[in-house]
């Protein structure tokens, strides 16, 4: 591949995948109560104001505890690939009508998105059609940068991903196109 090839790499399709595989497989090591609060937030009503809704969050350090088992064993390209997936759909979630739900700080907001992605394919797609499926609050800062950080640990430094985006907040142009 050329360098102008390279710096604009999607992930493919095995590999996003295998992310939202290892993201399933994480939450199913802790049991059926993380799987019913999980399903509840798809069915809930967005317009009642239920703090119930937030009882997922005290699975959250256990799933990124049971992810981290996952990818244990796993190489620099497969690290590398998990995280252009992660900073792809971070990225894509991007804009303006997301944070209107989620609100934050630049980095608040990065972890709001982080708490969708963490929540699954089926969440993750559902705020992405739709933000009002976004928790007002929701947050999960170490989930935004939890496959770099994995790299870093066993490699000595960040993944190069190629893929010419960033995860960070408001860098979706197309995202923020009429604020």
């Amino acid at each position: 591949m050329s360098d102008t090839e390279t710096a604009n790499r999607l992930p493919t399709a095995e590999e996003e995948a295998r992310f939202w595989g290892l993201l399933e497989a994480a939450w199913e090591r802790l049991g059926p109560e993380p799987a019913a609060l999980r399903r509840a937030l798809l069915t809930r009503d967005r317009a009642a104001d239920d703090d119930s809704m937030y009882a997922i969050d005290s699975w959250l350090d256990a799933f990124l505890d049971q992810l981290g088992q996952l990818c244990a064993d796993l190489s620099s390209p497969e690290l590398t690939d998990l995280d252009r997936v992660a900073e792809r759909k971070l990225y894509d979630i991007d804009r303006a009508d997301v944070h209107a739900v989620i609100d934050g700080s630049d980095d608040g907001f990065l972890y709001g998105r982080g708490h969708v992605l963490a929540l699954g394919r089926e969440f993750y797609e559902a705020v992405r059609a739709d933000p009002t499926w976004a928790l007002p609050d929701g947050y999960l800062q170490g989930m935004g940068y939890f496959f770099d950080r994995l790299h870093q640990q066993r490699f000595g430094e960040s993944p190069r991903t190629d893929s010419g985006i960033s995860r960070e907040s408001c860098t979706n142009p197309t995202g923020w196109a009429h604020q």
